[in-house]
């Protein structure tokens, strides 16, 4: 055996993928080994193996949504002849990519971009293994699976099947006109990142058992507007026996950020917007001559000008959920409260310095937006002595817009008998910890996915690889019990409301207590049941970007 494949299986993990690469070593090589081959529904395809993974990437789960399939549901792929390769990503979806983006993408985005991964031990594992599916966030606007941190390879070398796919985004993946409603009437409209969601799920259910992986095992997880999607699949009765688990990361859940608008109805619905933005090209009427015209727009048109930062302001923008009569929509706290939902167990959590909005001027300005809180954020948040009004928006914004809310579903969960989990992560960068206070949102995928050396580069350290392996064992505990309890790690108790304990990924490990921002967050439950109340419930979806 080389000097090379010695030091491959001497720092592959332990277990299952140390028994994994081994193989591939004593087979002829641990860097490319044999093509790995699988038949699914619609053909051959070959992956590829190398360090004891076998990777298929850029298999698609639907027909091209292109041309007349624009602003269709989710077509059926044709059936290939021969071997298809399945060696690269497929093209992410169309987007204006986000310049400060944490997981940049490494393919051009087109809106032929239906396409699925699938990472697996290789060789293949004896019996069927837990499947995991990522859900990418970015304000469903931007985001897919070709960032370097979403790899799916540490899972795989765990003995988990993992699966990560694109869905569409923007006016691509939302978007409503008289002229599509008068082309389909029975539906489904308006909703076709959800759309495309739940297709990739039913392709999993059909394929996975041909890579290895146990259909009747899949854990969904996603990050921020994949959190928020976790929760629509949740509670959607269309997404009903795809999946037995549930991980939210930075998911949000209460009304106020993402705007709910109807489907049709009049001003600010979603066919109103869609006529604005058809009257942006030139485009009058209601017919099909309209529709045809509106399908011709080059995607780059389309696209054009729209990212996270110009999203929330561009009213000809159809982005974000509409209510279609279809799926089950509206805010998590309150769908759960009534009883709506799968009685999945559930693994929910956010950053200890994620995202938020408020904005004010001075201090007076920012806690009189408390309203008869006034006096106690000023206590609160004043404890610490912090003066600068951004730093104390951004920190109550973050606990109104996502840790509180994470509380509050995982309340409403355990009290209705559901296995829960609340997690906080606070761990930030060694070489980080001079500039940031805390953990910012989305910095935990790297962690979760064990990637931090894709994300940190040559400023990852022994401590940050040791607390990506932790967390990662976690997450893969959780997928293949329900129960997040890796052998050899601090015991993670239940979320029950009366000991509010979670687990805290701390920069000195992970440590289950009592909430440590429980003041902060009780303070703003008291703010978001007042807007809660206050809101209509068709109105407002309160989830991350």
């Amino acid at each position: 055996m080389s000097p090379l494949k010695m030091t491959v299986c001497r720092t592959a993990r332990p277990g299952a993928a140390l028994a994994a690469c081994l193989a591939a070593c004593l087979s002829g090589s641990a860097h490319a080994a044999a093509p790995a081959r699988v038949r699914i529904d619609s053909g051959l395809l070959q992956g590829t193996v190398e360090h004891g993974v076998a990777a298929f990437r850029g298999i698609p789960f639907a027909a091209a949504p292109v041309g007349p399939l624009r602003w269709r549901s989710p077509q059926p792929v044709a059936p290939w002849r021969g071997v298809r390769k399945a060696v690269s990503y497929g093209p992410d979806c169309m987007q204006v990519p986000f310049p400060q983006d944490a997981a940049p993408l490494r393919e051009t985005p087109q809106e032929d971009c239906l396409y699925v991964n699938v990472w697996r031990p290789a060789p293949a594992a004896s019996r069927k293994l837990p499947v995991m599916v990522w859900i990418y966030g970015g304000g469903f606007v931007n985001g897919g699976t070709s960032p370097a941190v979403y790899d799916g390879g540490e899972f795989a070398r765990d003995g988990i099947v993992l699966v990560s796919f694109n869905y569409r985004l923007g006016n691509f993946g939302f978007f409503a006109h008289p002229a599509l409603s008068a082309e389909q009437p029975r539906g489904p409209l308006g909703n076709y990142a959800f759309m495309d969601q739940i297709a990739a799920l039913k392709w999993v259910r059909r394929n996975i058992a041909a890579f290895g992986g146990n259909p009747a095992n899949v854990t969904i997880f996603g990050e921020s507007a994949g959190g928020m999607s976790v929760h629509v699949l949740l509670a959607s009765p269309l997404a009903r026996g795809l999946f037995e688990k549930a991980i939210v990361e930075s998911g949000g859940g209460r009304p106020g950020l993402m705007e709910m608008r109807p489907l049709a109805g009049g001003p600010g619905s979603g066919e109103e917007l869609g006529l604005a933005l058809a009257r942006r090209f030139g485009i009058e009427g209601t017919g099909p001559e309209a529709l045809a015209q509106l399908r011709a727009v080059a995607a780059s048109r389309l696209v054009s000008g729209l990212n996270m930062a110009t999203a929330g302001r561009d009213r000809t923008y159809v982005g974000g959920p509409m209510l279609d009569g279809k799926l089950e929509l509206g805010a998590p706290t309150q769908l759960y409260a009534e009883g709506t939902g799968a009685r999945v167990p559930v693994l929910i959590g956010t950053n200890s310095m994620d995202i938020g909005f408020l904005q004010a001027r001075t201090l007076d300005e920012l806690y009189a937006q408390f309203g008869p809180d006034a006096a106690q954020a000023r206590a609160v948040y004043g404890a610490g002595g912090h003066t600068d009004v951004r730093a104390v928006a951004f920190e109550a914004g973050g606990d109104q817009m996502m840790l509180e809310p994470a509380r509050a579903v995982a309340r409403i969960l355990s009290s209705r008998g559901q296995p829960v989990y609340e997690y906080r992560f606070s761990y930030v960068p060694e070489s980080q910890r001079q500039s940031l206070p805390g953990a910012p949102h989305a910095s935990e995928i790297p962690y979760v996915f064990d990637t931090a050396a894709a994300h940190l580069g040559k400023d990852l350290t022994p401590a940050d690889e040791a607390a990506a392996r932790a967390m990662h064992r976690y997450w893969v505990a959780f997928a293949r019990t329900g129960k997040p309890e890796p052998q050899g790690e601090p015991a993670w108790p239940a979320y029950h409301g009366a000991t509010d304990l979670l687990m805290n990924f701390t920069d000195h490990g992970p440590v289950a207590e009592p909430d440590p921002a429980r003041a902060r967050l009780d303070l703003a439950e008291r703010v978001n049941d007042r807007k809660e109340r206050a809101a209509q419930p068709s109105q407002a979806f309160g989830t991350g970007p």
